[in-house]
């Protein structure tokens, strides 16, 4: 992967972020909050709560975002990492992070928390991506994230909506029998589209799965843990990060950034009364 921007992973993008206070009478001050678009975010924050930021960021600028963390599957799924970065102490996942040292700054104590979020259940499991967007600002997190989180650096890459049927055999009608008529590769069931098949990504594979069928597959030497990490693809043997997969089948969402959005909103002004 390249270190300098990171794999763009296509479909929606969610995130929660780091910003930093660079104002002399309040330098140091963090705050933890979720986004669909980070540019637009931190101008709100910049311009104040009548502008859509926050009542704790209003006034006290100017704050740079710093660090954001991306490849949620859901917003649900953002907002509780959020929760959870926000109150460590109140998260029973995170019982075993110790709280604020009396000489430790904010900073270092939320890249304190984000380390052992990133290696506890549920999030150590996700295909997260964590992007400094600031490099200057970079510490090293400790204890490591999992190798399958890639650090990243540089603003996130802009997602643009794709086809659903982008990669697989099925993007070519001529190499392979219509959607209607195709077929899981492991069980030869039909698939079906609100089954979300999932299709291997490298040129020429044949692969395409139900969901369930292929996460099985992935979990054979793993059959305690319901969500896979990666695997070897049955088609091409190729390695394959979960994470992609499901961005993959994802892609082509009709939801609209507005409603997400809109759901930023009330998710923060609810946390912060």
């Amino acid at each position: 992967m390249d270190p300098a921007g990171g794999a763009a992973r296509p479909g929606r993008f969610f995130g929660v972020y780091l910003l930093y206070c660079l104002n002399p009478r309040h330098r140091g001050r963090v705050y933890v909050g979720f986004t669909v678009n980070p540019a637009r975010r931190v101008q709100q924050h910049n311009r104040g709560r009548k502008k859509g930021g926050a009542w704790r960021t209003s006034g006290r600028g100017p704050w740079e975002m710093v660090l954001i963390v991306h490849g949620f599957p859901s917003a649900v799924a953002a907002l509780r990492f959020e929760w959870a970065w926000q109150h460590p102490q109140a998260s029973r996942r995170l019982a075993h992070v110790g709280p604020r040292l009396r000489s430790e700054a904010a900073f270092a104590f939320h890249l304190r928390v984000l380390a052992h979020m990133l290696r506890a259940p549920p999030w150590a499991r996700l295909p997260l991506t964590v992007r400094w967007l600031r490099a200057d600002f970079r510490q090293d997190l400790c204890p490591l994230p999992p190798p399958h989180v890639p650090l990243a650096f540089g603003p996130p890459p802009p997602g643009a909506p794709a086809p659903r049927r982008h990669a697989g055999p099925a993007a070519d009608p001529e190499s392979c029998e219509s959607d209607a008529e195709a077929r899981c590769t492991l069980c030869a069931r039909e698939l079906q589209d609100e089954e979300g098949p999932l299709y291997c990504p490298h040129p020429g594979c044949s692969l395409r799965a139900h969901v369930i069928c292929l996460a099985e597959e992935f979990l054979q030497e793993e059959p305690e843990q319901l969500l896979p990490l990666e695997g070897q693809c049955p088609g091409c043997k190729n390695s394959l990060l979960w994470g992609d997969l499901i961005w993959l089948c994802r892609m082509g969402t009709e939801e609209e950034e507005e409603d997400s959005e809109l759901e930023e909103e009330h998710w923060t002004d609810m946390l912060e009364t």
